[in-house]
């Protein structure tokens, strides 16, 4: 697995996801700009999907979660700060339930710069998978 390129997708669909997020509907890129989202966010699936797939459904089984798995991109966070999504109380990445925490909110999300898949709980976050 070549660790930049993956970053680098990453990277590339939470810049459009940023730029998507700063405009209107009414704007007359909005379209275009959702488009471009959209063809990365398959692209991504297509070239990553199945590597990440097995990466989730390693993290799913330490934590006991008999949740869905995803595709990739529903995981991924809405910008390249995950940290500020978190202080604006969004709902980032995937939720998903636990035998190892029954009745805790947690929540997947895939992020860049390393590739990371972070467990959220409540205001607690958690490296469980890093890109090597």
């Amino acid at each position: 697995m070549n660790v930049n390129a993956l970053n680098d997708a990453i990277v590339a669909i939470l810049a459009k996801k940023q730029e998507l997020n700063t405009m209107d509907y009414n704007d007359k890129r909005y379209d275009d700009i959702e488009e471009e989202l959209h063809d990365l966010e398959d692209d991504f699936n297509e070239e990553y999907g199945d590597y990440l797939e097995d990466v989730l459904e390693d993290v799913h089984g330490k934590l006991k979660s008999d949740a869905d798995i995803l595709l990739p991109t529903a995981y991924l966070a809405s910008t390249l700060d995950p940290e500020a999504a978190l202080e604006e109380d969004e709902k980032e990445g995937v939720w998903v339930e636990s035998d190892s925490f029954p009745g805790v909110e947690m929540r997947l999300v895939i992020v860049a710069n390393p590739p990371r898949i972070l467990l959220i709980l409540a205001d607690q976050e958690r490296v469980l998978w890093t890109a090597e």
